[in-house]
């Protein structure tokens, strides 16, 4: 699913955006979630620069009105989705939050690790199809990466986890399998030149390198 909106929020007129379309997370809402796409941004200013910042969508989730409803309505907003989306309001892929709130479940992801594979995985996929290139890469081999548990071996399992250690950048490429970073630390694997443009670049803004 991809949606654009270039009225993200405030309506020119100062109107309030209509609450039934997608619109950026109000920030606090979805703490985990953040610190994650924190992590995971840093890793896309790192390796593809001019790219700015993803950020999270809000999604109203709508379900049909019970029988009894009046004729015509077109149903009742529910919990919100959240994706991870480009700045403009396009994303791609799968929500990253968990929405069956009548089973009992939470809001967004509990455990920190496992937020934070998901929010890389939602990232990446926003990130390919939109702009249509692999992303990240290795720069040893020159292919994509995939986001896997730390240690993960060719013949990995998708529904095999490590909760407890953190999900990484996970490379296949050379006949042996290797874990390039963690999420959110590409930018100490980065190659001499590029490390020191991207520091550069940290110092013209103000940042530390």
């Amino acid at each position: 699913m991809s949606y654009f909106s270039s009225t993200l929020g405030m309506e020119p007129g100062g109107d309030r955006q209509d609450p039934a379309r997608p619109a950026r997370a109000e920030p606090g809402r979805w703490p985990k979630l953040e610190a994650a796409l924190a992590a995971v941004n840093r890793d896309l200013t790192a390796t593809l620069p001019g790219q700015d910042a993803l950020v999270l969508m809000n999604v109203p989730s709508w379900e049909p009105e019970p029988r009894t409803a009046v004729a015509g309505d077109q149903g009742r907003v529910t919990e919100d989705q959240v994706y991870v989306g480009m700045p403009d309001g396009r994303w791609h892929g799968n929500a990253v939050n968990v929405c069956d709130l009548e089973e009992g479940d939470p809001r967004e992801p509990q455990d920190a690790m496992t937020v934070l594979s998901v929010v890389a995985e939602a990232a990446q996929e926003t990130v390919m199809e939109l702009r249509r290139q692999a992303w990240p890469i290795c720069w040893v081999h020159k292919i994509g990466l995939h986001q896997r548990p730390a240690g993960t071996t060719a013949d990995w399992c998708g529904e095999e986890t490590d909760p407890g250690g953190p999900p990484v950048w996970w490379c296949r490429g050379g006949g042996e399998c290797h874990d390039v970073s963690v999420v959110g630390e590409l930018a100490a694997t980065l190659p001499g030149k590029q490390r020191r443009a991207l520091r550069r670049g940290e110092r013209e803004r103000g940042g530390h390198a």
